[in-house]
């Protein structure tokens, strides 16, 4: 009877039912573990869904299971996803980044919009290069939106249009956000002299509250009449920042930029690593996606840096390019970064606060990329 109980132990549990692909998926996320803990790679995200990513893993748990009957019960992580899904945990991840942006920078040089839009040349290239690879227009469109370095705007455009690849476009996105400081300052030395890494900028213009107050209104009516599919993420954006900017509503605004962001932030990670299961991600498709994402990336950097150039040549050198580079979405690492290629140029030189307008104007322009792919291909 012992051995018969063990026997039966043995048969039930998961190390029966693992296979290769389990087993090289749970290596995988345990290196993404230490990417997140031991070199600190974007960690409020990597760690959660590489934790995600190995619970997706382990046999017969069930976490993903998705109910066939309404009598059903279905896995902690189906459930879970259905907020990735629907488009809820995306949207509320803005809500938050509204709530911590100051757009100050871009309301007193508005002219930062330009580089924020050239920063977009990546979702472009990438889009036709996969499409010339054989991806559908659904999935070239939610690849070439890791150009944006804008994760929840990612993970929102690909649920809709091509979800079986999700955890692809999630990991390269992120992974990718937290290798900024790798990636640009090579091209930002490629296409700038030093004479203009030097140039000093010269202050901003103070930017009233009745002006900060109005902006995420009127950048809310004029997108969304434009595009109403991007109302769910430029709409929470917007709200987030009136939040904070209206000056009336502090614990709702330390609420979006604390705790729930903190709770949403745990949802999407794992619920998204959850996708990653071994059958479906170890295929050669993941690493042309790795790849696109990459050159998606490193386009839209470039589209920043020659919007900057333009700007540098038309003012007579009162722009430092370097800030173009910061029209990737990725607030504010994208920012420090211009600022630690300048001073390097210049010790003398800040460019943090004249980076952020390229650097918020990058999030609207991901999200409203995000809305045109969406109304042409969704």
């Amino acid at each position: 009877m012992f051995i018969d109980s063990i026997i039966r132990l043995w048969e039930d549990s998961g190390f029966v039912a693992l296979t290769w692909q389990s087993l090289v998926m749970l290596v995988v996320s345990c290196v993404l573990i230490y990417l997140a803990i031991g070199k600190k790679f974007e960690p409020l995200l990597l760690l959660p869904i590489a934790f995600g990513m190995l619970l997706a893993n382990l046999p017969l748990a069930g976490l993903t299971y998705e109910p066939t009957s309404s009598g059903e019960v279905g896995g902690l992580l189906y459930y879970l996803y259905l907020g990735v899904k629907k488009g809820i945990y995306p949207s509320l991840i803005f809500l938050g980044i509204g709530a911590m942006t100051d757009f100050g920078p871009l309301i007193a040089r508005p002219s930062s919009m330009l580089m924020g839009a050239g920063a977009q040349l990546g979702i472009a290239i990438a889009f036709i290069i996969a499409v010339a690879l054989g991806f559908s227009p659904q999935e070239a469109a939610s690849i070439g939106i890791i150009g944006g370095a804008d994760g929840p705007t990612a993970i929102y455009l690909t649920t809709r249009l091509a979800p079986e690849l999700l955890a692809s476009i999630a990991i390269a996105a992120y992974s990718y956000m937290a290798l900024i400081p790798m990636i640009q300052p090579p091209l930002m030395k490629l296409l700038t002299t030093k004479k203009e890494r030097e140039i000093v900028m010269t202050q901003l213009r103070p930017v009233s509250k009745l002006e900060k107050i109005c902006f995420p209104i009127v950048v809310t009516i004029l997108c969304v009449l434009l595009l109403p599919s991007v109302a769910p993420l430029i709409g929470m954006l917007m709200l987030g920042n009136l939040f904070r900017e209206s000056g009336v509503v502090e614990r709702l605004s330390d609420t979006v930029q604390n705790a729930l962001i903190n709770i949403v932030t745990i949802f999407l990670g794992v619920t998204v690593g959850a996708t990653a299961v071994g059958e479906n991600f170890l295929k050669p498709e993941t690493l042309k996606i790795i790849f696109l994402g990459l050159m998606a990336f490193m386009f839209s950097t470039v589209g920043g840096l020659l919007i900057g150039k333009v700007m540098c040549l038309v003012t007579g050198g009162k722009i430092n390019p370097l800030i173009g580079s910061a029209g990737v979405s990725a607030v504010p690492m994208a920012a420090r970064v211009s600022q630690i290629e300048g001073q390097k140029a210049n010790p003398s030189n800040y460019l943090l606060m004249f980076a952020m307008g390229p650097n918020v104007s990058g999030v609207i322009g991901s999200a409203v990329a995000a809305g045109i792919l969406l109304t042409l291909f969704g």
